[in-house]
């Protein structure tokens, strides 16, 4: 008979610190001294090395990790392709075509669905790059409605930095478990071995997964030593392990298709770990906002809360930037996002409430908007006569809302799904949005 147990410890708990170095044991002793390799690991585990970098990473980039386990990841089936009965191509494929379009898009919120689990709940909106060579981006919506079984899955792609919209979202992963609610993010690097359950419902939101390096805590330069995300509140799971006998369904996304093996005992055995290679969460609310207590509108990197830098210094292949509840005092200044055009591309999407630059209902929760290189952009008429008019008082914006970036340096494709067969496309964006600006200017009198 199957057998199932599980170690009676607190579910959620967590030890804080970004890129610190954690260790954390289940079960007393389970943590061998001073080695990481024993002859004979304690209480008969075996140990297992996780090495999200090059073992010969500079010290200060390397991130690995080290699992003592009742049984070994390599313990399962040969993978093969996963073809899922139930998928329509255009919609539940993962290995999608691109389309490189100029105009500014924007998304009417996308749809529940209580009838797919976190593995058939992901959809590319869009993305660039390849998971092959290690570099790029790709953007998912998901939207599921029930737990995952005796299932776990993760994604040799990319690390994916989890936007929740809507609903809780329990992630039991090799390390820990981790809940997260409205207003917190996940990240799960690349590799690590995970499940997802909902215990209040169906859920919705948005990835950001990196193909290129890991995410990292932005440098704060004349900024300081403090502010913006601090170190201190992002948070990593304490080990928490299970036994199970049964068999199990592993997944894994490889080069953006999905392979399926079996095994016979749960990925979730970890009964300690160390080192600087998991996952974690983070409440945005957290956020320490910087600002302008003068004129002029700073630009959005000042609310970057992660970033997955290019090999060019201050250029990221990836930033999440957040635009929370904040003070405007600035005088004589325009104070909405000045009318721009970015060699960067600029993704939104809207967690709550409404987003200040776009007043007029066409941004709404759960939807999303792209404006990619160079694609000219900005507050909508009615912002723009509204600030332009505005009397100049301090001010709090964004009260109730949390709208997000991902911006990255690449120009981002979009999937069939995301230009057709979501349905979601808003088709006069740009003419609700910029074609009705009117000339304002005045010729000086002779």
């Amino acid at each position: 008979m199957p057998v199932t147990s599980f170690h009676v410890v607190e579910k959620y708990t967590y030890m804080n610190g970004f890129q610190s170095y954690h260790e954390s044991e289940a079960i007393k002793g389970a943590l061998p001294i001073a080695a990481n390799s024993p002859q004979k690991p304690p209480y008969g585990l075996y140990a297992e090395k996780l090495s999200g970098t090059a073992f010969t990473a500079p010290r200060h980039e390397n991130l690995q990790t080290w699992l003592y386990r009742i049984i070994p990841a390599a313990s399962h089936s040969k993978f093969e392709p996963y073809l899922n009965p139930d998928a329509q191509p255009t919609s539940d494929n993962l290995n999608f075509k691109l389309h490189q379009i100029p105009n500014q898009l924007r998304w009417d919120p996308f749809d529940m669905d209580e009838s797919k689990d976190w593995v058939h709940a992901m959809k590319y909106l869009g993305g660039a790059g390849d998971p092959t060579m290690k570099t790029g981006i790709g953007i998912l919506i998901f939207a599921a409605g029930k737990d995952m079984a005796k299932e776990a899955f993760y994604s040799a792609d990319g690390d994916f930095l989890i936007v929740l919209q809507h609903g809780v979202l329990d992630i039991q992963t090799e390390l820990g478990r981790l809940l997260i609610r409205p207003n917190e993010i996940a990240v799960i690097p690349r590799g690590i071995r995970y499940r997802v359950m909902l215990p209040e419902g169906p859920v919705r939101g948005y990835i950001l997964e990196l193909y290129q390096g890991h995410f990292q805590l932005p440098e704060l330069g004349p900024i300081g030593s403090n502010c913006l995300a601090n170190a201190r509140d992002f948070q990593a799971p304490s080990a928490f392990f299970e036994e199970d006998t049964s068999e199990w369904k592993l997944f894994t996304k490889f080069d953006n298709q999905l392979f399926l093996a079996l095994q016979k005992h749960s990925p979730f055995d970890v009964v300690a770990w160390h080192g600087l290679y998991y996952p974690y969460k983070y409440d945005l609310g957290r956020f320490s906002v910087i600002g302008s207590t003068s004129f002029d509108h700073p630009d959005p990197s000042i609310y970057t809360v992660l970033t997955g830098p290019s090999d060019h210094v201050g250029t990221a292949i990836a930033d999440f930037v957040i635009f929370p509840p904040r003070w405007l005092v600035q005088e004589d200044t325009f104070r909405p996002p000045w009318y721009h055009r970015n060699t960067m591309s600029e993704f939104m999407g809207l967690i709550q409430g409404d987003y200040d630059a776009k007043t007029g209902g066409g941004f709404k929760p759960a939807g999303a908007s792209l404006h990619n290189i160079m694609s000219a952009h900005g507050p909508d008429g009615n912002t723009r006569d509204k600030a332009s008019n505005a009397v100049l008082k301090p001010v709090k914006v964004g009260e109730g809302s949390m709208a997000f970036m991902f911006e990255s340096c690449l120009m981002v494709g979009v999937t069939d799904w995301g230009l057709e067969h979501c349905k979601k496309v808003q088709d006069d964006y740009n003419e609700q949005s910029w074609e009705s600006l009117k000339s304002n200017f005045k010729r000086p009198v002779e």
